[in-house]
């Protein structure tokens, strides 16, 4: 199992290393770390010749990857690529599906003292237009060891099922305890009977989703929890969140299929967000390897990066 992480030399990068190395511990997975650099097109050749600048360019490329490669702890394999091309995100969209990754890691861009997450230009376009999981982390994030909880927000539209049965699936992988979110701003109720009604049908679809026969899933601990507040963010505030927890969410239902859409209430939990979050695309499907099974790659001690 790989995932792919969209790598740059700042604080960005290193807090999206730092939470693919947390995810991969949970799983046994391997980490391609992916630094994209401009096409050298987009300069001007007449200043230097192309190859001369061309292999200055990927010479720091290098250098920057093999600085990320030393984050990685030696229990965990990673490779280093360097990739060119006009789009970062597409060119990370690209080595994902070249790869056969299960899942991309980016890092969110800095945001002022109060809130964790902003979504930059990259950012917004991976989580438009990816075909894989797209796990995004806070400003910040220094956490390296395995996730303790997975929170799963659900709502009451159409094909909310769907998303938690990849949440049951994932908690139970990663045996660690599974809390079903329901934020009542989400769909728009804030009444007692409201509440009654999300905790009702959140229990329900757990209940199901946990004795699904799909492959031998082992049992899981499941809670469902309903938030409340005059706006989502407020919703969302009002949790306790542990810091090695992780928010799955699905896909706006104006994604394509097998891709994602980051819909305006996705986009306004993650504005209040303390901790990482994962955003499912429509009508995706994990790949069920066995637990622990790993690319057979490992990290590199020469720290060389790959093209």
């Amino acid at each position: 199992m790989r995932y792919v992480v969209g790598y740059s030399a700042n604080a960005r990068g290193h807090d999206a290393v730092n939470l693919a190395i947390s995810l991969a511990r949970g799983r046994g997975a391997s980490l391609d770390l992916v630094l994209v650099v401009p096409e050298v097109s987009q300069f001007g050749a007449a200043h230097a010749p192309k190859a001369g600048f061309e292999n200055l360019l990927n010479e720091q490329a290098r250098e920057w990857l093999d600085e990320a490669l030393a984050l990685v702890p030696a229990d965990v394999p990673a490779e280093a690529h360097v990739r060119s091309g006009d789009s970062e995100a597409h060119a990370l969209i690209d080595a994902t599906e070249e790869l056969h990754a299960e899942m991309l890691i980016i890092g969110a861009a800095s945001s002022g003292l109060f809130k964790r997450f902003t979504v930059g230009s990259v950012a917004s376009a991976l989580l438009h237009a990816a075909s894989v999981p797209v796990a995004l982390a806070p400003h910040g994030y220094h956490r390296q060891e395995a996730l303790t909880r997975l929170s799963c927000g659900l709502g009451t539209r159409a094909g909310a099922e769907k998303l938690l049965d990849v949440a049951v699936e994932m908690a139970a992988q990663r045996k660690v305890p599974l809390r079903v979110v329901s934020l009542l701003a989400l769909d728009g109720g804030d009444s007692p009977v409201a509440a009654e009604a999300a905790r009702e049908y959140a229990a329900k679809h757990v209940a199901a989703a946990a004795g699904s026969p799909s492959g031998a899933r082992p049992a899981i601990q499941a809670d469902v929890v309903v938030a409340q507040g005059r706006s989502i963010e407020e919703a969302v505030d009002r949790l306790d969140w542990e810091d090695g927890e992780v928010l799955l969410i699905g896909s706006s239902r104006l994604a394509r299929n097998r891709s994602i859409f980051l819909g305006s209430t996705a986009s306004r939990i993650l504005r209040a967000l303390p901790v990482p979050m994962i955003v499912v695309p429509g009508d995706y499907e994990s790949k069920h390897e066995p637990d622990g099974s790993t690319h057979s790659t490992t990290n590199d001690p020469s720290g060389e990066a790959h093209q």
